[in-house]
């Protein structure tokens, strides 16, 4: 379905919230050539207050998003390459013995940023795992006994390479649940290619310039969530949301091919995710209400990861995409 969330266009007045979404999203698309979706995303996610997972061949551009979109709002950034020997440490912090008063001191790891890039999360084991997990989850990191807060702006982009399998552990399904959205990008179109190496050329020449001087406010981007979750959303198309997330557990009614590929359906945290989403794509679009088009814009991103598909659907190449666009089609559009 085409995303019609690549330039943000008016339909009612903009806010002042808008305009400087808008300015963040161009100074993005300028760093970032041929992949709109992965910029789209990124911008709904900040908006919606999640988590996103990124999935790609190596070279695509990831990193330089995310690196992208933290030049322009006024937040902490901080990468962490994801390997084998990562300690959860090396996450969180840990406390520091100080000999000249013999006590500990807590020092802060990474995670206390605002916004993280986990590369290549799938390569650091189960420990280092629950670590994250617990960060996106509870928006906490507990050390020892102790509990300490993250900062209200905290989003994890992490990145998964789908060509090296080779010493990668998998992400287990609690995990996966708590991104809000996982996106597939692919190669930019072949036009985008001039583009791209003039763009590396640019960085070269001005390699130590000032970055995006007009950062978005952490305060303009609360309200900007706030703004979005006032949209307006009609009865039968929040039904319409709810009906799809609740036939991905029950496909039977309206299908029995599709009954026979599903093991488990998604949870109620997609719905929640859907709903956001939802409402920040037509708060993107330029609208003050949502639309069914923005829910099926965004219900592949959101469901694709918290569905668990069956050995059948397996054996016949059945993919949580083709089960998505099959609920699609059997569900009644409002």
């Amino acid at each position: 379905m085409h995303d019609n969330t690549n330039t943000l266009t008016s339909s009612y007045p903009e806010t002042e919230q808008q305009l400087r979404i808008q300015s963040l999203q161009s100074h993005v698309e300028q760093q970032i050539v041929g992949q709109d979706r992965l910029v789209s995303r990124l911008l709904i996610a900040l908006l919606a207050d999640g988590h996103l997972l990124v999935e790609g061949a190596p070279g695509l551009a990831k990193t330089r998003a995310v690196k992208a979109l933290s030049e322009g709002i006024e937040c902490e950034f901080h990468r962490v390459q994801f390997t084998p020997d990562l300690l959860p440490a090396d996450l969180t912090g840990t406390d520091i013995y100080r000999p000249q008063d013999a006590s500990f001191v807590f020092q802060q790891g990474p995670l206390f940023n605002n916004l993280i890039l986990a590369d290549e999360v799938n390569r650091a084991p189960a420990k280092v795992q629950s670590a994250l997990l617990e960060a996106m989850a509870e928006r906490q990191i507990t050390v020892g006994n102790t509990s300490y807060p993250l900062p209200e702006l905290f989003m994890v982009m992490a990145t998964q390479n789908p060509i090296e399998q080779e010493g990668t552990y998998p992400l287990p399904e609690a995990q996966l649940d708590r991104f809000l959205l996982h996106v597939f990008i692919d190669y930019p179109e072949p036009q985008y290619e001039k583009e791209i190496l003039e763009l590396a050329r640019q960085d070269v020449r001005q390699r130590g310039e000032a970055a995006h001087d007009d950062q978005l406010s952490q305060a303009d981007l609360f309200t900007a969530r706030s703004q979005i979750m006032d949209i307006h959303m009609a009865t039968n198309v929040e039904e319409y949301l709810l009906q799809l997330v609740l036939a991905s557990r029950a496909p039977g009614q309206y299908s029995e091919q599709l009954a026979q590929w599903v093991e488990y359906g998604a949870s109620p945290r997609a719905s929640i995710a859907l709903d956001r989403c939802s409402r920040a794509h037509a708060w993107l679009s330029g609208r003050d209400y949502v639309t069914p088009e923005d829910v099926q814009s965004m219900v592949f991103d959101v469901m694709r990861h918290r569905l668990i598909l069956n050995y059948e659907a397996e054996a016949e190449g059945v993919t949580t995409d083709r089960f998505i666009a099959e609920l699609i089609a059997q569900v009644a559009v409002p």
